[in-house]
């Protein structure tokens, strides 16, 4: 078995009396997109900042490629590359000038054309021109990108990848981190608020609440922890029947004109539905949601806000 890409072991980070990250553990496999989730405040920002070295941490080790991050930060960086909403660049510079500036720090061969390459990825070619200050806050994003992805990365560390981007962008931003995973074998670890992109993209997911992880699986494997599902039922011509049925069996649920919605254990659909066959009620249209990701992040960072 390879060596994972990027290892955390015991990661702490104290600012005075306060913990921010509280001894975290995780690693990033060849070739794998690890989401990193949490409330504001979980310490998501500070473990990308101590990943990328511009935070010392307090305790703990951080290896990349195998190596200790602290005695071959130099080399490591090479490897490694960064994009965020959230971070700016200089304000007059022309599109081209920041571009050429990074691909001379990463020593990018053929850099022109590398550039030229993933200007048109990112459907920015055309703002090669154009100064930072100009641009809208989604082209500033795919600029981003654009710097993250010139020195080859073997592991890209993405935090809201697509928060400013038009959903039709944010697509196609999606498929093309997907093809530099594919093709390239690229590592990533993202966070995004946006719960069904995570359960697109990512492999694993990390779930961090008050600077600890509290849980850790596939997207999938979280989700079916969540053992009830949402039921929505239109009933038109035998509303009355229905809601006679619902009450006197004590059945929760909630009316909206002739829709009926219903929580059931997965496991009580197909007797509830026997119920309605034998009572006569015949339902128009029926949906059943099973639980998401987004469901069971928000069913445990509840439970953490009340313990």
């Amino acid at each position: 078995m390879t060596a994972p890409i990027l290892e955390v072991k015991n990661l702490t980070k104290k600012f005075a009396d306060f913990t921010a990250v509280d001894t975290i553990s995780f690693s990033v496999l060849n070739g794998e997109i690890l989401g990193l989730l949490g409330p504001n405040g979980a310490g998501k920002t500070t473990t990308i900042q101590m990943l990328l070295g511009v935070m010392q941490q307090t305790t703990g080790d951080i290896t990349y490629f195998g190596k200790p991050f602290d005695k071959y930060r130099e080399e490591i960086l090479q490897d490694v590359n960064f994009s965020s909403t959230y971070i700016s660049m200089p304000w007059l510079f022309k599109v081209s000038e920041i571009l050429e500036v990074y691909a001379r720090l990463y020593q990018i061969p053929d850099q022109k054309k590398r550039i030229a390459k993933l200007l048109k990825e990112f459907e920015i070619d055309h703002l090669i021109n154009k100064r930072f200050v100009m641009l809208s806050a989604g082209e500033k994003t795919r600029l981003l990108l654009t710097k993250a992805f010139l020195n080859y990365p073997k592991i890209i560390l993405l935090d809201e990848p697509t928060a400013s981007l038009d959903p039709e962008i944010a697509v196609k931003v999606r498929e093309f981190l997907k093809k530099e995973k594919q093709e390239y074998n690229v590592s990533m670890l993202f966070t995004s608020h946006n719960m069904s992109e995570v359960e697109e993209m990512c492999d694993r997911v990390i779930i961090l609440n008050h600077g600890k992880i509290i849980d850790e699986d596939t997207p999938e494997n979280l989700a079916r922890k969540i053992s009830e599902c949402r039921i929505e039922l239109t009933i038109i011509k035998d509303t009355q029947k229905a809601v006679a049925l619902f009450e006197g069996k004590k059945l929760p649920y909630q009316k909206q004109k002739h829709r009926f919605l219903f929580t059931l254990k997965e496991k009580a659909i197909a007797d509830f539905l026997q119920l309605l066959a034998i009572k006569d009620i015949v339902y128009e249209e029926i949906a059943v949601n099973k639980p998401s990701l987004e469901d069971y992040f928000l069913q445990v960072i509840g439970e953490e806000k009340h313990d």
